[in-house]
């Protein structure tokens, strides 16, 4: 089962959405990084359900437990665990749906596949396990801060079709954080707001997108070939529950335009170095990064559990109708915020290392 990823920031995660609880194991951080826990864990409280009226009811908590790698607070170069225990799991409300596949879930996948599965809220599918991930790459975001003072900010911008007008190279995590839809656009932000709201009263749900950028990289990271970076951020993106689209740069848009017009000039940055007039590159030639923001974009689906009736079939292939109960998000989009950032984290970590490993004559 797929649950490690990287090569030298190499992260496991374990647990289920209704089991006792999640954890991460992160393999790799260097030493003497000092960890500040109250940042772990405002990165998780910027994840966790219940936070307001637009998210899932469901109240955890998410307090992150450390287990091993940190000593007098400070990493040691050790694997660092963390554990954040389950506290408010219904498991009774899926009761009723436990011998039928749901339309949009990974109930008839995961039973394709393993000829078993946990039914308590979709187990290793749901998207709980994501807390797992914005732990480790809040431990991930320290270190990139702190070695290259690197910066990475995700935001909502798009729901339905309402879409917002961010400034990629100023927005900052305050500006996303002022409202709960995390849309730093205060005009688009309460036109989310309602159409969330409007998804929700109609027993439905609604999806769209989120943008983000990493600041502060130098050139030269990434690999050739199949490890570039833009690669990785794919996958890490696209391995976030109900992502279904990934773009970096121009992405679908430069589809449409002229070479002439798509490239990006070279010029001097007045220090010794290049920078380019324009960025539809996203950052990224080669899967190396220019030194440019690296610039993202990630689609999320219509959240797949809504309350309106439903066809279906049993585990046992025969036709049936349902309607979903219980407690769940009408958009994923203001949670997905930390998630896309989590995923940048991660890679970006594991690409830094990897060159410092180059720099050194170790690979």
């Amino acid at each position: 089962m797929g649950s490690q990823t990287g090569t030298l920031w190499r992260v496991s995660t374990f647990g289920e959405s209704h089991g006792p609880g999640l954890g991460v194991i992160i393999d790799g951080c260097p030493p003497g990084l000092p960890l500040d826990l109250d940042a772990v864990q405002a990165d998780l409280d910027r994840r966790r359900p219940g936070q307001s009226k637009l998210t899932t009811p469901r109240k955890e908590a998410d307090r992150a437990e450390l287990l091993s790698g940190v000593f007098e607070g400070k990493t040691t170069g050790t694997p660092i665990g963390l554990l954040i225990r389950n506290q408010d799991a219904k498991s009774d409300k899926y009761l009723p749906l436990k011998d039928l596949y749901r339309p949009g879930h990974a109930d008839f996948t995961y039973h394709a596949k393993y000829g078993h599965r946990d039914w308590r809220g979709g187990g290793r599918s749901s998207a709980r396990e994501t807390a797992a991930r914005v732990a480790a790459a809040a431990v991930a975001r320290q270190w990139l801060a702190a070695k290259f003072g690197v910066e990475v900010v995700a935001w909502v911008d798009t729901v339905g079709e309402i879409e917002a007008t961010v400034d990629s190279a100023s927005v900052d995590r305050a500006a996303v954080d002022a409202h709960p839809t995390r849309c730093p656009d205060p005009e688009a932000a309460a036109a989310m707001e309602a159409e969330i709201k409007a998804a929700r009263l109609a027993k439905d749900t609604i999806g769209g997108t989120v943008r983000a950028v990493a600041r502060g990289l130098p050139p030269g990271w990434g690999e050739p070939v199949f490890d570039r970076l833009e690669a990785d951020l794919a996958k890490a993106c696209l391995s976030l529950p109900a992502c279904k689209g990934f773009e970096v740069g121009s992405g679908f848009a430069g589809a449409r335009m002229r070479g002439s017009a798509h490239n990006d000039p070279f010029v001097p940055d007045g220090e010794g170095g290049v920078i380019t007039t324009s960025n539809h590159a996203g950052g990224v030639l080669g899967g190396i990064s220019t030194g440019m923001p690296v610039e993202i974009r990630c689609a999320f689906k219509p959240v797949a559990t809504h309350f309106q009736p439903q066809q279906t079939v049993t585990v046992t292939g025969e036709a049936t109708d349902f309607a979903a109960t219980g407690r769940h998000d009408p958009c994923v989009l203001p949670r997905a915020a930390p998630l896309v950032e989590a995923a940048m984290l991660l890679v970006l970590a594991d690409h830094a290392l990897r060159q410092l490993a180059l720099d050194a004559g170790a690979l």
